[in-house]
């Protein structure tokens, strides 16, 4: 970094600028890359002045500790630019013409502005003021285990297909065709594929006037709080639900009504009332994962067509539901023109590239237009070029494949995790796909204090609060993402989770045994766990069957269709029950301490805790 001299005139009067210069190896800029904007920085603050002779390539080289190619090539970058001037046997000089100042704290950006309140500042507007959302951190790469929905690791971005169609997209025709059009119409080509690649998908039939691009998923859904929020609409949202969304409708003044999420999404009752506008995400509700029902959908429909309202269909999800066959999106089952249906290229490019699109009709359509082109104009044409050649060069397809095997592995690494881990403690809805679970741990679980917990020990969690209509109600929920974490580090990081929610919780005098009065002993281990079945549930709420047969063999069923098996033995060593599995819990030894309440059987870990229960059934 460049610090600010003490003295008044900052121009470098020694021979060496390495002192000024540092280079961060673990930066993604090449080292080249970030020497050449360190010597701009400098000529631009008035430290290196007009003529100056710079250091010989083999001096600077030396004093930084890198290549001297890599000083040459970045001199030379800086002399094609015009920075920098070459005199023959006599060295490299700053050019002429760069105008220095010298930054100062009064105007370094993201300073801290001065304790007296500005007179812009006494203008703004109140609302908006106590927004509360998850902040992720900036630097969350740097952590261990980030466990955060919507932040994505390096290795998904498809780096060199999107080189390709950036190149393809810079070609001196195609700079021609994007470079002349209006600041309104997006670009055909990239139009033309939305249609044919994701629309057909989705059951989409929809004209090139019925689809608008957009700066991203915010932009879509501003636009539509601006076209149809006003005062005293009545909207209602999903409980959970996104809280920035929240807060644009009720910028507009619009009076929101968030109603409750059950197993098969949004639920449609006699109490649904009139409303102007309904937000959906029935692919993957945001933020808890659950998938509408077809019925539930049309169910939606029907009663939105009693209340003369609009349907917002926020599909940002819809390419991670592969552990099921996809539904057909609401806008495909509309017959009268009431659903606007918003989604985007793809969420893995989402962060860097910012493209989404809305699908409506072309009346609406020709308003967001028109108002975008108040505000952002058109999205950048380049990159709209360059999605065009992902999709139609067939880079979304391959892009697709790959994240739904990645997903999909990292999803059952997590489930699998916190079903051996938190059996008892923790609970999660079953899902058909996607890159989350939403976690409901014990009621007496601080989440904020989890969280706080977990970083400090270089684990990122989501607390949930936020997304409800009573945060304090819902305080023992979190959210657990696989987008930003490799499926090596999960089950790791879900063992190291546990064992914080162990120490924060406070135990229940039921749950915890410190005593062994109440352990079974070997014998009484042996009478009651032969020829027995095992009865409970999975943390994601399907029903598992466990058969202990007198020889130490054991065979476990899980799920609706008993779909997934898995055979394994069982014995006792001293007081403690052994068992192992084949595949099921990692294929890994466990033993524990066995109690009995009633027909339920406890497995008590080496602390006194239960860890996991089942109802015995005999044969």
């Amino acid at each position: 970094m460049v610090a600010n001299p003490k003295h008044s005139n900052p121009s470098i009067k020694g021979s060496s600028i390495a002192p000024l210069i540092e280079l961060d190896r673990d930066s993604v800029l090449s080292l080249q890359v970030q020497l050449r904007t360190r010597i701009l920085h400098l000529m631009q603050a008035g430290f290196l002045l007009a003529d100056r002779k710079m250091p010989s390539t083999r001096k600077l080289s030396i004093e930084l500790g890198i290549s001297r190619n890599t000083v040459s090539l970045a001199y030379q970058y800086l002399i094609d630019d015009g920075h920098l001037y070459s005199k023959n046997r006599s060295g490299i000089f700053v050019a002429p013409g760069i105008k220095g100042q010298l930054t100062t704290r009064s105007n370094v950006a993201g300073e801290p502005a001065p304790e007296a309140t500005s007179v812009a500042a006494s203008h703004l507007r109140a609302q908006g003021q106590n927004f509360r959302q998850f902040r992720c951190p900036p630097d969350w790469h740097r952590y261990q285990y980030p466990f955060i929905e919507g932040r994505y690791d390096r290795s998904l971005f498809p780096v060199p297909e999107w080189r390709e169609v950036s190149r393809l997209a810079l070609g001196v025709k195609e700079v021609e065709q994007w470079s002349i059009g209006n600041d309104e119409a997006d670009d055909e080509m990239l139009v033309d594929a939305i249609r044919a690649s994701l629309l057909s998908r989705r059951g989409i039939e929809a004209g090139r006037d019925e689809i608008l691009v957009t700066v991203g998923e915010q932009q879509g859904l501003h636009l539509i709080t601006e076209l149809f929020a006003r005062e005293n609409s009545k909207v209602v949202m999903e409980d959970p639900g996104l809280p920035e969304l929240k807060e644009l409708f009720s910028l507009n003044g619009s009076q929101v009504q968030q109603r409750a999420v059950d197993g098969e999404g949004l639920i449609i009752d006699t109490e649904f009332g009139r409303c102007d506008m309904i937000h959906v995400s029935p692919s993957r509700q945001r933020p808890s994962g659950v998938t509408m029902t077809l019925a539930r959908r049309h169910a939606l429909l029907e009663a939105a067509d009693v209340a003369d309202a609009i349907i917002i269909e926020d599909d940002f999800e819809c390419e991670m539901n592969f552990l099921n066959s996809p539904l057909p999106s609401i806008y495909s089952l509309d017959t009268q023109g009431r659903v606007i249906y918003l989604s985007a290229i793809s969420k893995v490019l989402d962060p860097g590239i910012r493209l989404g699109f809305m699908v409506a009709p072309r009346e609406v359509i020709q308003a967001a237009r028109q108002l975008r082109n108040l505000t952002t104009r058109r999205p950048s044409p380049n990159n709209q070029r360059a999605a065009a050649y992902f999709l139609t060069l067939g880079h979304y397809d391959t892009l697709l494949r790959r994240l739904t095997s990645v997903y999909e592995t990292r999803l059952l690494a997590l489930r699998d995790a916190l079903n051996h881990y938190r059996p008892l403690t923790i609970a999660i809805p079953a899902v058909s796909g996607g890159t989350s679970y939403w976690v409901h741990g014990p009621e007496g679980l601080n989440v904020e204090r989890l969280a706080k917990v977990a970083e400090a020990r270089g684990i990122l969690i989501e607390p949930a609060s936020t997304y409800f209509a009573d945060p304090r109600a819902n305080q023992h929920i979190f959210r657990l993402g696989v987008t930003s974490i490799p499926s090596e580090r999960i089950r790791e990081g879900v063992e190291r989770l546990s064992r914080i929610i162990t120490d924060l919780c406070s135990i229940e005098s039921s749950e915890t045994h410190e005593g062994e009065d109440d352990h079974l002993s070997s014998r009484e281990i042996e009478h009651t766990l032969t020829n027995v079945d095992l009865l409970y549930n999975t943390v994601y709420g399907e029903p598992c069957t466990i058969t202990l047969r007198a020889d130490g063999t054991m065979v476990g069923k899980a799920g609706y269709a008993s779909e997934d098996r898995d055979v394994g033995r069982w014995w006792i060593e001293g007081d403690r029950w052994c068992r192992q599995w084949q595949n099921w819990a990692y294929g890994e030894t466990s033993k524990f301490f066995v109690r009995m309440v009633e027909d339920r059987i406890f497995w008590v870990n080496d602390d006194g805790h239960d860890v996991d229960s089942a109802i015995l059934g005999r044969h």
